[in-house]
C-alpha cells in the first residue's frame, strides 16, 4: 500500500485510541467486520473514503485531517490554485485532488477527479459512503453505474445521486476524464 494509505491508518488507530474505543466497537459502528477493519487500521488494506468519511464523522474531525494529516485553518474563504489542491493518492483507478483542504467546517467535500483510461469492467472499483454526491465532468466521457443502473456522461453533463447506493465511475473512449465531485 501506500505511504499515504499507512499514514491514514495511523490516524485512524490513534483517534480511535484517544478516544477510548476498542477496535471492535469502532468496526461495529462502521458495519464492518473487525477483521476488516483491523486490515483498514493495519495499512495494508485501501479504506474507501466513505469509511474514512464516516470515521471523521463520528469524531467530529474534518475529512481533510484524516487524509492530509494537517488541520485546515481558513474560515472565510479558501482558494486553491488549478493542480495545487491536495493529492490523494488513494486507488489505481482514481486520481483524487481535495479543492477545499484548507477551509474549517466545510458543509461538502469538493474533489477534482481524475480516470484513466483502459479500467477493465471486471476491476472497477465500487464504493458507497453516506449522503450524497454531485459530478460535474469538465473532460472526457465516462460512464457512472449506480447499483445496476449505467449512465454515460458526457462534457458538461452532472448527475446528483445517493452515495450511500455501491457506485463506480470509468473513463470511455480511451480518453481521460477528469470531473468535479462534490460530497455532502
Amino acid at each position: 500500500m501506500t505511504e499515504q494509505i499507512k499514514q491514514i491508518a495511523e490516524r485512524i488507530k490513534e483517534i480511535r485510541e484517544i478516544s477510548g474505543l476498542s477496535a471492535e466497537t469502532l468496526a461495529g459502528k462502521l458495519g464492518i467486520s473487525i477483521d476488516l477493519y483491523l486490515n483498514y487500521e493495519s495499512g495494508n488494506t485501501d479504506i474507501p473514503v466513505g469509511i474514512i468519511f464516516e470515521i471523521s464523522e463520528m469524531f467530529n474531525i474534518e475529512l481533510s485531517v484524516m487524509l492530509g494529516g494537517d488541520n485546515p485553518k481558513l474560515r472565510i474563504y479558501g482558494v486553491v490554485r488549478n493542480g495545487k489542491g491536495l493529492k490523494l493518492e488513494r486507488r489505481k483507478q482514481y486520481k483524487y485532488e481535495s479543492l477545499a483542504y484548507n477551509f474549517i467546517h466545510k458543509k461538502a467535500e469538493p474533489f477534482m477527479v481524475t480516470i484513466d483510461p483502459g479500467t477493465d469492467d471486471k476491476l472497477l472499483e465500487f464504493n458507497s459512503h453516506p449522503g450524497q454526491e454531485f459530478n460535474f465532468v469538465v473532460k472526457g466521457t465516462m460512464m457512472t453505474i449506480i447499483d445496476d443502473h449505467e449512465i454515460i456522461l458526457n462534457e458538461g453533463d452532472s448527475i446528483y445521486f445517493d452515495s450511500g447506493h455501491k457506485h463506480a465511475m470509468k473513463a470511455l473512449n480511451s480518453e481521460q476524464v477528469k470531473f468535479l465531485a462534490i460530497v455532502l
